[in-house]
């Protein structure tokens, strides 16, 4: 199955690929990306990482047909340094994560990740996983579910959403995921809905809780950072504004002398910053956007290692 991938292009020049260099792909989906860093690699190997057993199969079957030099890992990118770790690598020249939700997983209305779709309410990305938005949705309290939607949704009217969802629930359990859109719908003014899908800001956040996407990020990051060569970079696309908050804060920390040290005439090489930020925020053409609704709201940052 063939998508399209965001920022293509722009991704593989930012990863400034050596032939015999070591890459991961920390979020495979359907090998858009990976599929072309492979070409560029003939001396070199790639390491893929999915949730999803229909995506790695899925990619292994494209990335077949260029090359065999690459492993797919079915493993959270969380994880990413203890896997890798597995095959003898320590140390690689770069690493892109491609965040959110797949256009694939989008497209499959049994997910139930799509407000567009009738399915059973879902969302989750690792499908071995016993919790999903089924248990957030319905066994959640107000007070968490407020948080939820307020904290990672960043919807204005999460109080009055979270009521309607326990006053709904209190007669039957919230099933399929129009069934939450209604909800949703009946809990905000009309003015509120005219210019965006009413459902968008809850369902991102209970997608978020599901799948710990925040915390899992941050953590990956670091480690992500951790294992680059001198040379080596990590190239993060984000689609909404808390992740994109958090790649650009952890950049920023990693990439700036010490504010204690920043004003003194000299700065010992020991205490300059080990990695810089080469891209502080390259967007989709309108081109892009045109061709690809989903590239409108992407955005790339990169960083590169340069001491050790």
């Amino acid at each position: 199955m063939l998508h399209k991938s965001v920022l293509l292009n722009e991704v593989i020049d930012n990863l400034n690929i050596k032939s015999d260099g070591v890459y991961v792909d920390a979020t495979l989906g359907f090998a858009g990306h990976s599929s072309e860093i492979l070409k560029r690699i003939p001396d070199g190997y790639l390491y893929g990482f999915d949730q999803d057993d229909y995506a790695i199969s899925c990619s292994r079957e494209r990335l077949d047909k260029i090359g065999d030099n690459y492993y797919t890992i079915r493993s959270n990118f969380v994880n990413m340094k203890k896997e890798l770790e597995k095959y003898g690598v320590s140390r690689v020249d770069g690493i892109l994560f491609d965040l959110g939700v797949s256009s694939p997983q989008l497209d499959d209305g049994d997910r139930g990740f799509s407000f567009h779709k009738d399915a059973r309410l879902d969302m989750r990305m690792d499908t071995t996983s016993n919790f999903s938005a089924y248990n957030v949705v319905n066994e959640y309290d107000y007070k968490d579910l407020v948080r939820v939607i307020r904290d990672y949704g960043e919807e204005k009217y999460a109080s009055s959403i979270a009521k309607n969802i326990v006053k709904y629930r209190a007669n039957k359990n919230i099933k399929t995921t129009f069934e939450l859109v209604d909800i949703i719908k009946k809990s905000m003014p009309f003015k509120a809905t005219r210019n965006s899908h009413p459902a968008r800001r809850t369902f991102q956040a209970i997608r978020i809780e599901v799948n710990h996407e925040l915390d899992v990020l941050r953590s990956a990051l670091y480690d992500a950072l951790s294992l680059l060569k001198v040379g080596g970079r990590v190239c993060v696309i984000s689609f909404q504004s808390l992740e994109d908050k958090i790649v650009k804060n952890i950049f920023y920390e990693y990439s700036r002398v010490n504010k204690d040290i920043e004003k003194l005439p000299y700065i010992p090489d020991c205490y300059k910053p080990k990695y810089r930020v080469i891209s502080r925020g390259i967007v989709a053409s309108d081109e892009e956007v045109k061709d690809n609704y989903r590239a409108h709201s992407a955005r790339l940052r990169v960083i590169e290692r340069i001491g050790e």
